[in-house]
């Protein structure tokens, strides 16, 4: 049994059906302004507070959305490649509308992360390890190819729903949320399709924003969701041209800022958020791009696509060096 919403699927006059409930919930996220200790202000965009715990919320309905208005779905099983947060988003989405969801991920993802999948009933095909989310993409390649009459292929790599998505919805809450006074917007690059999206459409309201790219500074790293693109396969979605600069930060990095934000502020957020706030930080650090040249006047936006509780299992991470707080 599924509950049923007002709106239409594909938000088209291409069909009449109803959408789930659920799928009214993804979007509209907070805006939260924090301290960095020691440091600048930033907001962060609390993707985390989507249904599915995730910025891929909306992406991967945007493709539902639109295997739908193909007529593929629900007819044929959705079928992706992913290192985990799209994959959930697709179970959960998928599961409220009745959508069978097949989904390629690395074997090396998060035990949360692997349960939930299997709490929204979806089939999971773990991949090696060690080719990360190519290997679940040459997986999931090879299925699609094999048994085109079983799977409808969403691609999130290069589906342009996915980048539309953030188009339509990240951009306009960012644009709302800062009064259009946005100076910069931190995002890290997977498949590219937050900053390609929300980038592009930024730029359309103001060509002075400035797109921060967010990488690891290498191929073999711990930042779930985060592609070196100079070593992995890239995205058909992403264009090198959109980001006016690209910061790489090391998975050590990235897990110290996690450590401290929670600590300082109250929020746990995940690796990928930890890796962004990096680079927000050396951003805030150079000259402002607003009118005064006032580092302070900058409004900087970080995209924070999980939080990290999908990560409790990683408890050496969580600790660190120092092994964490201590009891009273």
């Amino acid at each position: 049994m599924t509950a049923t919403g007002s709106r239409t699927l594909g938000r088209s006059d291409r069909t009449s059906a109803k959408e789930p409930a659920l799928w009214a919930l993804v979007g509209n996220t907070p805006l939260l302004s924090v301290r960095l200790s020691e440091g600048p202000t930033v907001r962060l965009k609390c993707e985390w507070l989507n249904p599915g715990g995730s910025v891929k919320d909306r992406p991967a309905l945007f493709m539902l959305r639109d295997g739908v208005a193909r007529g593929e779905l629900p007819g044929k099983r959705l079928l992706d490649a992913s290192s985990g947060n799209t994959a959930i988003a697709y179970a959960m989405l998928g599961a409220a509308a009745g959508i069978g969801v097949t989904v390629c991920v690395p074997a090396n993802a998060s035990r949360e992360r692997q349960a939930l999948l299997r709490a929204y009933a979806a089939d999971v095909i773990l991949t090696d390890p060690l080719e990360g989310a190519d290997g679940a993409i040459r997986t999931a390649r090879d299925l699609a190819a094999r048994h085109p009459g079983r799977y409808w292929y969403a691609d999130q790599y290069n589906n342009p729903a996915n980048p539309q998505a953030h188009y339509l919805t990240t951009a306009d809450e960012i644009w709302r949320q800062t009064d259009g006074l946005i100076t910069h917007l931190v995002a890290g690059v997977g498949t590219s399709g937050t900053l390609m999206g929300a980038g592009r459409r930024l730029k359309e309201w103001n060509p002075r924003v400035t797109l921060v790219a967010v990488q690891p500074d290498g191929p073999f790293h711990g930042l779930e969701g985060l592609k070196h693109l100079a070593t992995a396969l890239v995205p058909g979605i992403y264009d090198p041209a959109v980001p006016d600069r690209t910061e790489f930060v090391s998975t050590e990095q990235a897990e110290e800022r996690v450590r401290r934000l929670a600590g300082d502020a109250g929020l746990f957020v995940g690796w990928s958020t930890g890796a962004a706030l990096v680079a927000a930080e050396r951003v805030a650090r150079g000259p402002s791009e607003r009118p005064s040249g006032r580092a302070s006047d900058a409004v900087i936006v970080v995209i924070a696509p999980d939080g990290g509780t999908r990560d409790w299992s990683e408890s050496e991470r969580l600790a660190g060096e120092g092994g964490g707080g201590k009891l009273a």
